[in-house]
């Protein structure tokens, strides 16, 4: 056995261990910037390529708060999804997706659905109402007027779909008193609970109507 073969493995410098280091961290981070590339070239192009038609979808049309639309949905689309993702009206909100908390609450032909509930090619001519069809900033609906006075609503997000249950209410057969009211919206969940200010805005309607 040679002298070299019991000669000890070089040190390692602290000079060394730095520039391997620094070397490995900006190949990593090259590595890392190129993949990040890759992958928003990728996204951009499936953003803003037109793309074959989706295969199987049918034409409809759904006059949307007043405006006739003429789309193509594959007939598997829920209501819900064809408004927000398609008409792009977001003020109708997806909550549990399974008609248990209402946010997803709009009009058809005047009476309340759950949107996640039913496909958007059953609707096909007919009238659906959105939370923005509903009233504006500068002109609201007596029951979004009545959600503010009263503070009916605290983060918001099932105000869109308290708000349309609350105006169908109006003309539905619904006692006078607040557990009439209560059993009716018993099918729009509040997470932060305001329950209470929700049926003071609904009877003050009620009343004013």
């Amino acid at each position: 056995m040679s002298h070299d073969d019991h000669s000890p493995p070089p040190r390692l410098t602290r000079r060394a261990l730095l520039t391997t280091a620094g070397t490995a961290a900006v190949a990593a981070a090259i590595e890392g910037c190129q993949t990040s590339a890759q992958n928003s070239a990728r996204n951009s192009a499936a953003a803003t390529t037109d793309g074959p038609a989706i295969e199987g979808a049918v034409p409809i049309t759904l006059r949307v708060n007043g405006t006739e639309r003429h789309l193509r949905v594959d007939p598997r689309t829920t209501l819900l999804d064809c408004l927000r993702e398609t008409v792009v009206l977001t003020g109708t909100k997806k909550g549990c997706d399974h008609g248990q908390c209402g946010a997803c609450t709009v009009h058809v032909n005047g009476r309340r659905v759950n949107s996640c509930l039913t496909l958007a090619i059953m609707h096909d001519g007919e009238e659906i109402t959105t939370i923005e069809g509903l009233g504006s900033p500068d002109a609201l609906h007596p029951m979004q007027a009545a959600f503010v006075e009263h503070d009916g609503y605290q983060c918001g997000y099932c105000t869109s779909g308290q708000i349309m249950s609350a105006v169908a209410l109006l003309k539905e057969p619904c006692g006078r008193d607040d557990a009439d009211v209560k059993e009716f919206m018993s099918g729009n969940i509040c997470r932060c609970g305001a329950y209470p200010n929700i049926v003071a805005a609904i009877q003050q309607v009620r009343r004013n109507a």
